[in-house]
């Protein structure tokens, strides 16, 4: 992926302009289109044409949401595997007490500056996953994110 511009955190949120655009652009006018010929016309298969926009306005979200919630699942287990080979003795047995965000946080943090980043996230007790992103010096990129 080295043609892929260099990413930090000012630039690590991913968006897909066909998905996040074109897609719910479309079920919007969709629906607001459906919604007037609701009002307009008031007959059933304007009923059934609004439900059907609806029905496609909350799948998009819900597509959106199963997508991270499997991709976290993966972070989860990825870090969890490489804070057990990087974490010196005292921090392995604590690495359970990591929420989701913290991993998902820290999992930009090159190998050489998770050690002490983890110690900090947790003894300082750091929940805000920007604030942990933020104390990344050595960015790893990570541009197969969906």
């Amino acid at each position: 992926m080295a043609s892929q511009k260099p990413q930090n955190f000012q630039n690590h949120t991913r968006v897909v302009p066909l998905y996040h655009m074109f897609v719910f652009g479309v079920f919007l006018i969709n629906l607001g289109t459906s919604i007037y010929r609701l009002v307009k016309f008031g007959s059933w298969v304007s009923l059934v044409n609004f439900l059907v926009a609806l029905a496609l306005i909350v799948l998009f979200f819900y597509v959106r949401v199963f997508v991270l919630s499997v991709q976290d699942r993966v972070i989860r287990l990825e870090m969890r595997l490489r804070l057990a080979e990087l974490l010196p003795a005292d921090l392995r047995p604590r690495i359970p007490e990591f929420s989701l965000g913290q991993l998902v946080a820290l999992r930009f943090a090159c190998d050489a500056e998770l050690p002490a980043l983890a110690r900090k996230v947790l003894d300082e007790k750091l929940s805000d996953s920007k604030a942990i992103k933020r104390l990344v010096k050595d960015w790893q990129a990570d541009y197969l994110r969906a």
